[in-house]
């Protein structure tokens, strides 16, 4: 039982280690103005906190690693319950109040929309730490006893991390996704009609065929009618496997009010 209790603390250190660090390497890089903007948690708070609230997340992450790793005192254990629940709180939050803006988990990497793979992974996440919270040893001894629950939980998080699919698209292209040559209009077309999105919807629209497209950044918008002559306009991202797709109504007066969203831009 101490073994399975254990098995994730080493990966639950590496992980906040790798947050603090790739969040950091985010602020001091001197990305371009309004980056942080599309990140979260910086994306929650007015603009001149943004970089301060991004380096306490870090600062948090590695002081909890730090405990974990060397002590099995409950106030690390449980303050890495709160902050993987609480990170799952703000997800949902983003995908709500910002659907264009990536969760910032690693930093630059996570600027993708949130999607519920990273939502999942979050409470995945609160789950072993929430086992570990029992562990009757410190991760410094745990990482010297690996087992193949550890596998199993790295396998499963990596599952659900969109941020090696975007990883994996920056070796081969090198390049952001805004400056990449993206897929075809009719590649992306599919996409759309093959999402959860798009069968909520679909039964709304007066036709399949949308009357116009165009791309921005790393969105390509496809703007449809529907039975009241309204536009419906579904935005799909143009990075990986599984893309987010978003969707707006707008038009004619009996529409509902849009919540407001900040526009997707540079």
């Amino acid at each position: 039982m101490t073994c399975v209790l254990a098995s994730q603390l080493p990966f639950l250190i590496v992980l906040l280690v790798l947050g603090t660090v790739a969040k950091a390497s985010t602020v001091v890089s001197g990305h371009e103005p309004g980056a942080l903007s599309r990140l979260g948690p910086a994306v929650l708070v007015p603009g001149r906190m943004q970089r301060p609230a991004l380096l306490a997340c870090g600062l948090v992450e590695v002081a909890l690693a730090a405990g974990l790793l060397l002590t099995t005192h409950p106030v690390f254990r449980w303050g890495t319950v709160a902050f993987f629940a609480m990170s799952t709180y703000v997800l949902l939050e983003l995908r709500r109040r910002r659907p264009d803006a990536g969760c910032g988990c690693f930093g630059e990497v996570s600027s993708a929309p949130v999607g519920m793979r990273s939502v999942i992974r979050t409470v995945v996440l609160t789950g072993f730490a929430l086992m570990s919270v029992w562990a009757p040893v410190p991760g410094l001894v745990a990482a010297t006893h690996p087992s193949w629950f550890m596998a199993a939980g790295v396998a499963l998080i990596a599952v659900l991390s969109p941020e090696l699919e975007e990883l994996l698209d920056r070796l081969r292209y090198r390049a952001p996704c805004e400056q990449r040559p993206g897929p075809a209009e009719s590649v992306t077309l599919a996409r759309l009609r093959s999402s959860g999105t798009w069968r909520a919807h679909r039964a709304e629209l007066a036709t399949t065929e949308p009357y116009d497209s165009w791309r921005e950044l790393c969105w390509r918008f496809f703007a449809f009618r529907n039975h009241d002559d309204d536009d419906v306009v579904f935005a799909v991202y143009l990075s990986g496997l599984r893309p987010a797709v978003r969707v707006a109504v707008v038009g004619g007066a009996g529409s509902e009010p849009l919540p407001e969203y900040t526009s997707v831009s540079a």
